[in-house]
């Protein structure tokens, strides 16, 4: 049986490109609750885990991250987010009225479930991963306006700063839910 290890981030310092995707693709962030959960942990880690954010955008199955650890423990950190957040997501589901897909979605995370012995009742988010290193600001830019630009390129706006589940309109306004790029 496959387990994965989790992430294994070598430069725990750096700040990285993240990319977490829910199992099967499921469009759990098509409603806005699930969104707002993920929102709120960012809040949380900012203010108590050092998490240190320079953008994101939530996409209906996946969330794009840059980010990087104040103490140096980014591994710790991604799996302390993701797992808040799957589990709060998960209780959302199962105790929800609102979520006309909840037996499906469930099913889907609990067959997931079975071929992780790390997870009890249902996996959320898949293993595997996209962690980038960034080492410089010309990468930092890119990385950036790439995930400004999937709700674009997915016709949902015409301008990233439209994009409601986005840092874009934060960080184009200077508002400071994110902080601005520093090369280490």
């Amino acid at each position: 049986m496959f387990e994965s290890k989790g992430y294994q981030i070598l430069d725990q310092s750096k700040t990285h490109y993240i990319t977490s995707t829910v199992i099967d693709w499921v469009d759990v962030f098509t409603i806005k609750i699930y969104n707002e959960i993920v929102i709120d942990s960012m809040k949380y880690c900012i203010a108590n885990k050092g998490m240190i954010l320079y953008g994101f955008v939530i996409m209906s199955n996946q969330i794009h991250l840059i980010i990087q650890s104040r103490n140096g423990r980014l591994s710790d950190l991604l799996r302390d987010f993701k797992k808040f957040t799957a589990k709060t997501i998960l209780e959302t589901i199962e105790n929800g009225e609102t979520e006309n897909r909840k037996d499906w979605m469930l099913k889907r995370f609990e067959f997931a479930c079975k071929s992780n012995t790390r997870n009890e009742q249902y996996q959320f988010w898949e293993h595997g991963k996209t962690s980038e290193a960034i080492y410089t600001e010309e990468y930092y830019k890119k990385s950036l306006e790439y995930i400004y630009q999937i709700p674009v390129k997915n016709g949902i706006v015409s301008k990233p700063e439209d994009y409601i589940y986005s840092s874009a309109s934060e960080y184009i306004k200077n508002k400071n839910l994110i902080q601005e790029f520093k090369t280490n």
